[in-house]
């Protein structure tokens, strides 16, 4: 079901609504087995795509959220060029999500939480901002960073138990 965004939010408001969207799609990721990171393609307040991890589903290491949400929006929109596009995603982009929204130029990105390790918006790289490239994206950062980040914690905490318990087994009694 597409969702709709209540009329009159403020902005504050509206991104805190796709962002909690997009961590609905997080969960969808993780039940397909895949780290819990979604994202939303918004055009005025209204829904144009989406997506949700799906690298080991599809055996495609480009298959990041982001890029699958860009993918559906220029379907959608009959255009490579995504412009006055707003991208919500859980987890701040990678060098290779920050490129592809540079290139789309899409114009504006929220995400929640930050990625300290390859994030390349604000924490380890900065291109989606870079003097060096052609187009700038308006960025806004820790939209439901806590949500975000415990849904992301939680995912890692669990798989990590996970391989303790396989390792458990496979131990001699």
């Amino acid at each position: 079901m597409i969702p709709i965004c209540p009329e009159n939010l403020s902005q504050a408001e509206q991104d805190a609504f796709w962002m909690s969207y997009a961590m609905d799609l997080a969960q969808k990721a993780e039940e397909a087995g895949e780290v819990p990171v979604g994202a939303v393609c918004v055009k005025d307040n209204q829904w144009v795509s989406e997506g949700f991890n799906a690298v080991i589903h599809q055996n495609d290491p480009t298959a990041h959220a982001e890029v699958l949400a860009l993918r559906a929006a220029g379907q959608v929109i009959k255009n490579y060029r995504l412009i006055d596009l707003t991208l919500y995603v859980t987890l701040e982009p990678c060098s290779m999500c920050a490129s592809a929204l540079v290139h789309a130029r899409v114009k504006r990105l929220v995400y929640g939480a930050k990625d300290l390790k390859t994030g390349a918006v604000d924490s380890v790289f900065q291109l989606t901002n870079s003097s060096l490239l052609n187009h700038k994206i308006e960025s806004v950062q820790g939209v439901l960073e806590d949500k975000c980040s415990a849904q992301l914690s939680l995912f890692f905490k669990k798989r990590r138990d996970e391989k303790k318990r396989e390792k458990q087994q496979l131990l001699p009694k």
